[in-house]
């Protein structure tokens, strides 16, 4: 079994970025009074919230995921051709939840960031499989 160090490297940026949406939900917290709880998802507080969960809901699967592919010597140009896009797609997201609904912005970071978090979620679990099968 090979250190999956490259995808290592990436959960590390993924926790940077995990600490950020985090961040950034304990300033809405102060900033629109809320320690406990959201604004039941209506406002600019609950869509910080969902952001961060739904980072948390997708990033830590498909981290382990390609860990595995990579550990089972699986190549690192795949480990980067599935790491550097889902990093990208998560950072866009929540800009797309911020964003008028049905406009070129949510549905160029929302609605891509979504698409990519899904095919690098399927990609990363067939090619495990049959890495491993």
């Amino acid at each position: 079994m090979v250190f999956p160090s490259l995808a290592a490297a990436y959960a590390a940026l993924f926790a940077g970025l995990y600490a950020a949406l985090s961040f950034w939900v304990v300033a809405g917290r102060f900033k629109y009074r809320k320690l406990h709880g959201d604004d039941g998802g209506q406002g600019d507080f609950g869509r910080r919230v969902r952001a961060h969960a739904n980072f948390i809901e997708y990033a830590p699967l498909i981290l382990i995921l390609v860990l595995l592919y990579e550990a089972s010597g699986g190549p690192r140009g795949v480990v980067h051709a599935l790491l550097g896009p889902l990093f990208a797609a998560r950072l866009a997201h929540p800009f797309g939840m911020l964003a008028p609904a049905n406009s070129l912005r949510q549905y160029a970071c929302r609605g891509l960031g979504t698409l990519v978090t899904f095919i690098v979620l399927l990609a990363a679990a067939l090619l495990l499989w049959l890495r491993v099968a």
